[in-house]
């Protein structure tokens, strides 16, 4: 089972997880649509991926789509693709992710935050595997398998009439609930051991280890933002520590503190809801990245010194005596990508971190072909 849960990129030996694989290895060959509750962090995508890698689907691609982070006049061209001229803008057909997908797998994540009126078409190709592209005059057939994710109650939001019933129960033909971290803790260690492991191997530095206080402190935490919030407060230790041994002190001012004090540098709050939990975690990424910036920007000086710019001895940048236009797309393209890589795809997350809207976000994208 080990070898197994390795291979799919389960990493853990709780009960939770394995009787979680278990699941996995038995509705995973066939095509029922499956979804997958749990709270935000928890790793909602990992085992979309782990039941795509054992499908019969697995040597096809599985796109990934996060409902939340598309405005919701834009959803259902992402989903569906759109015809030249059928909107302002659409200057070009375009294939949707269900075309994109076929044969393969689509993981819609926050299924929850999809719109009423979309949920009608999106409901017609689950039935049918039909569909017709915004402004066609012919539908497209697709063989896709769907997987779909929520940290939402998907039955309160049927009764309060913001969620098709009809939808709901074609969505959990199986229902897969990943518990939180504070409900399966004989997992942290090997997880905060193998996020230590990645870091150090991709920053090209000395394996790190824990001690024995650092273990017990992330023990006893409840980890509201789950595995992602580990994840990022152990590369923030890493990163920050001037050993290659972690104490319990080089997590205390990155966590929140159950008295009621909190790090001076993370604006955060106790007794939050969902959304502000997500929310202090962005400000703990954000946190991190102020340190990638500094980076970005000796990059940045680098590039306009090779570019025909020289910079003073007091660190400004001025033109050489025979300038050169400074490609101004590239830098911008390089920081997005950054932004992306640290937000791990999640575009809203991204939009923040450069302090951009969505829209501008999605605009830049496709000018920059990203």
């Amino acid at each position: 089972m080990e070898d197994i849960q390795k291979k799919l990129g389960i990493i853990g030996k709780s009960k939770e997880l394995r009787d979680l694989v278990d699941i996995i290895l038995q509705v995973a060959p066939s095509d029922i649509t499956i979804l997958i509750y749990g709270e935000s962090g928890v790793g909602k995508e990992v085992f979309a991926r782990a039941i795509h890698m054992v499908s019969r689907r697995s040597g096809k691609e599985m796109l990934s789509l996060n409902c939340g982070a598309i405005p919701e006049s834009l959803l259902e061209s992402e989903l569906f693709g759109h015809t030249k001229g059928s909107f302002t803008g659409a200057t070009e057909n375009r294939k949707g992710y269900f075309e994109l997908a076929d044969d393969g797998t689509l993981f819609l994540d926050e299924i929850g935050e999809m719109p009423l009126a979309t949920q009608v078409k999106f409901l017609r190709v689950l039935e049918t595997k039909e569909f017709m592209r915004i402004g066609a005059e012919r539908t497209t057939r697709v063989d896709v398998r769907l997987i779909a994710a929520t940290n939402k109650n998907l039955q309160d939001m049927v009764d309060e009439k913001r969620f098709r019933e009809d939808l709901y129960f074609r969505l959990k033909a199986v229902a897969l609930e990943i518990p939180p971290l504070r409900k399966r803790k004989e997992d942290i260690e090997e997880l905060a051991e193998h996020f230590a492991r990645q870091y150090c191997e991709s920053n090209n530095r000395p394996m790190i280890e824990f001690s024995t206080d650092a273990i017990n402190l992330m023990f006893d935490y409840p980890w509201p933002g789950n595995v992602r919030e580990l994840k990022n407060t152990v590369e923030t230790a890493i990163a920050l520590s001037r050993t290659d041994l972690l104490t319990s002190d080089s997590f205390r001012s990155l966590l929140r503190q159950e008295t009621g004090n909190t790090s001076k540098n993370l604006p955060v709050r106790l007794n939050k809801t969902s959304d502000e939990v997500e929310r202090d975690f962005i400000y703990r990424a954000l946190f991190e990245l102020k340190k990638d910036i500094l980076e970005l920007k000796d990059m940045i000086a680098d590039l306009r010194v090779n570019l025909g710019f020289r910079v003073d001895s007091h660190g400004a940048v001025a033109t050489a005596d025979e300038p050169d236009d400074l490609n101004l797309d590239k830098i911008e393209k390089e920081m997005i990508v950054r932004a992306l890589e640290k937000a791990g795809g999640n575009k809203r997350m991204a939009a923040l971190y450069l302090n951009m809207s969505e829209r501008t976000l999605y605009r830049k994208l496709d000018k920059l072909g990203l």
